[in-house]
């Protein structure tokens, strides 16, 4: 419990911040800029190098890209049943899909599984999440935002230009490594950021307000990404029999709520802005209560 009062302090922290105008407004820019070159590599190169390499590992990008697929298909049915127009689809596919597995993912999945974890939180963000974004998000925007076709280079130079993504290869290269004491404690120092960080940026760039207008797309946004997701990751682990810690952290990722950047990348797109902060601010808070509740459904399994 005093893990979740620290999250939703610092989460009230930043938004404070922001409510109150103390900090400016690039505020979330600088600090997503630090998390992005800082704290996420300094957290794959200590933790990723410990992997132990079986085929266990390709479950979390299984689930990754299989949930996303699915969450998409999921959306576009309904939104061909409810005739929504193709910003709201599009704004859909976005943050009704892609999760927060970094920043609300590490201290969630910190909590309930301990340290242990955290290499598997990593491939599924960076093989998984991220590279989602990358593509399928890359497409998303190309088709609903009518900005033309997509261009594969530009999506290649996005991903081998992320820095965490790049530490992703380094930290593969000296896996089995280990490091000398004053290099573990750096990076250790430097990845203990990421969470009071990442939690005051998710605070300050929190959207409540909601449109009328929005309300049915809202709720089956944030049911897409908070209920059927990570149903789909439990059905999927049952009937390919997956068993063990990779295969929970798996689970509990693809509950965690929508993404920050997705949203980011709806608005800048023109796709449903509004609506786009909505489902993100509220489904990050949601969350915290509806990943405990996940967390419970697979000690039954």
């Amino acid at each position: 419990m005093g893990t979740f009062i620290f999250i939703l302090f610092l989460m009230l922290l930043g938004y404070l911040f922001k409510k109150f105008e103390i900090f400016p407004k690039e505020t979330p820019t600088v600090l997503n800029l630090f998390i992005i070159y800082v704290s996420l590599p300094a957290i794959v190169l200590l933790e990723v190098p410990k992997i132990v390499f079986s085929s266990a590992i390709l479950i979390p990008v299984f689930i990754a890209w299989m949930v996303t697929l699915l969450g998409a298909l999921t959306i576009i049915v309904f939104s061909k049943i409810f005739k929504w127009d193709r910003n709201i689809t599009g704004a859909l596919l976005l943050v009704g899909v892609l999760g927060n597995t970094s920043f609300i993912g590490i201290p969630i999945v910190s909590y309930y599984y301990g340290s242990e974890a955290l290499p598997y939180v990593m491939i599924y963000d960076q093989l998984g999440t991220f590279l989602s974004l990358s593509t399928y998000g890359a497409v998303v925007v190309a088709i609903y935002s009518g900005d033309g076709s997509v261009k594969t280079k530009d999506i290649v130079k996005k991903i081998f230009t992320f820095p965490p993504f790049l530490s992703l290869l380094v930290a593969f290269g000296l896996h089995g490594m280990v490091f000398h004491e004053e290099i573990l404690n750096i990076l250790s120092t430097l990845g203990n950021t990421l969470i009071p960080v990442a939690l005051i940026s998710v605070g300050y760039s929190l959207q409540l307000k909601i449109d009328k207008k929005d309300m049915i797309p809202f709720m089956f946004g944030l049911s897409t990404k908070l209920v059927f997701i990570p149903l789909f990751a439990l059905i999927l682990v049952y009937i390919f029999g997956f068993k063990g810690l990779v295969s929970d952290i798996s689970i509990m990722e693809s509950a965690m709520g929508p993404m920050i950047t997705a949203g980011v990348v709806a608005s800048m797109a023109g796709l449903s802005p509004k609506l786009s902060s909505s489902i993100v601010g509220y489904g990050v808070i949601l969350s915290i209560f509806t990943t405990a509740i996940v967390f419970e459904l697979i000690q039954l399994l």
